[in-house]
């Protein structure tokens, strides 16, 4: 066992479950007052019940045995009888132990992603539920399908260094498909006022600094390639938040610190497939792109389309996740990773990791799309999936949790209304300003 890549890796899990109460700040800094709450829970439930079903099932299911390159096999419910101090990789020296915990934090922060597209309208037991379904038909076998040795996209050779397909793609995907599902939120023509900015700011920071053990840990190890992968990682971000931006500030007329922290998160899905793969150059054209065509996505196409994902979780993780998996194809090079078998499109390789790279990402948005309309369906059957109109505008704060926000502040209030005469000595004596 190699005891430094092992608590680089340690290290990284830590940093990726990090990433999910920052993704819950985030969602829940951008949504209206009346469903931070359901917001943040929604996301935030995840870190229990994910771990849950990955001990039983999912890490199984991802990497053990092989059917048909889709999906592995359970032979060891709860990990019952895993050699867990078995090496995973002799060459960097890390156990399965480890290993199992770096991805479980991957299984816990995709499914999160999506929660952005449901807000506002969808029951929360509906969704607990569907995670749990989403998880076994949908995620791990995406895992199993591009990072398991035996899995289909790959043996194609499908290059996805740390989730463009397995987590964004998907994730968008789920978003969109949900997004149809669920229909629009009654004031969906009327623009809410977000709950709290610097909540969005401090959920963009926590994310981006945990996406460095998203992506340089997936590297395994304290190698040179988890260097460039966080060397990668800062270049395309910082180029996408500036993109944005500037997008800005030529459409809108003047840059939003809502535009620069969205600029942020579509830089850092776009280079996640790629950032091992490229050098900082390759790194800051996919991240301009990624902000590009995001931002025309968000900016144009979905008005027309006139489906409702209110945290742009599809326009932000699905498009700029497309993009990256895409331009993986044009920009990898050995010069970046020595373990490449061939280069991209602009380093001498040819069309060939071009075109693996668009039937990857063709397979996983029409697989993605196929199950989780199938899910949908048959749930629907058995669960309400959209709370009713009078919760919708009362909030789902108070609806579905019966908890606020601002709760502290409610209080205080109602007390000064009921016990009024009592403070009337003290109220007259603030509201007067020569006293």
């Amino acid at each position: 066992m190699n005891a430094a890549n092992s608590t680089f890796l340690i290290v990284s899990s830590v940093l990726v479950f990090f990433m999910t109460p920052g993704l819950a700040f985030f969602y829940g800094g951008l949504v209206s007052k009346k469903n931070v709450v359901n917001t943040m829970l929604s996301v935030f439930f995840i870190c229990g019940i994910a771990v849950i079903l990955y001990a039983a099932v999912g890490y199984e299911l991802s990497f053990n045995g092989d059917i048909g390159g889709i999906i592995g096999q359970v032979k060891h419910f709860f990990l019952a009888g895993v050699n867990l101090a078995s090496l995973q990789s002799k060459e960097l020296g890390i156990n399965v132990g480890t290993y199992l915990i770096f991805q479980m934090m991957f299984a816990i922060i995709t499914p999160a992603l999506f929660v952005g597209a449901v807000v506002g309208r969808m029951r929360f037991n509906f969704l607990m539920v569907f995670i749990v379904f989403w998880s076994i038909l949908v995620y791990y076998p995406m895992v199993h399908i591009v990072w398991s040795a035996k899995g289909m996209l790959a043996s194609y050779g499908v290059l996805d260094f740390a989730g463009g397909t397995v987590v964004h793609i998907n994730a968008g995907v789920t978003a969109l498909v949900l997004s149809v599902f669920l229909g629009r939120r009654l004031d969906f023509n009327k623009k809410s006022e977000h709950y709290n900015l610097p909540w969005v700011l401090l959920g963009t920071t926590i994310l981006w600094i945990g996406w460095y053990g998203f992506n340089a840990g997936s590297a395994l190890g304290m190698n040179e390639v988890a260097v460039q992968a966080f060397l990668t990682t800062t270049i395309a971000t910082a180029a996408a938040l500036v993109m944005w931006m500037i997008l800005d500030m030529v459409t809108v007329g003047k840059p939003t610190l809502e535009g620069v922290c969205t600029g942020t998160i579509c830089g850092l899905v776009g280079i996640t497939p790629a950032a091992g793969f490229v050098t900082g150059a390759g790194a800051f054209w996919i991240g301009v792109f990624s902000a590009l065509v995001s931002f025309g996505f968000i900016t144009y196409v979905k008005p027309k389309l006139k489906y409702d994902d209110p945290l742009d979780a599809f326009g932000c993780h699905g498009v700029s996740g497309i993009v990256g998996s895409i331009l993986t194809g044009a920009f990898a090079t050995k010069t970046a990773n020595a373990a490449l078998t061939q280069n991209g499109l602009f380093y001498g390789g040819g069309f060939h990791q071009l075109a693996v790279q668009l039937v990857g990402t063709l397979f996983t948005i029409v697989f993605v799309t196929i199950i989780v309309s199938i899910v949908v369906v048959i749930l629907k059957l058995f669960v309400k999936i959209r709370v009713d109109e009078k919760e919708e505008v009362v909030g789902l704060d108070q609806g579905e949790h019966g908890e606020f926000a601002d709760y502290t502040v409610i209080p205080a209030t109602k007390d000064i209304e009921k016990y009024g005469k009592e403070f009337q000595g003290q109220l007259a004596h603030l509201n007067n300003p020569k006293s």
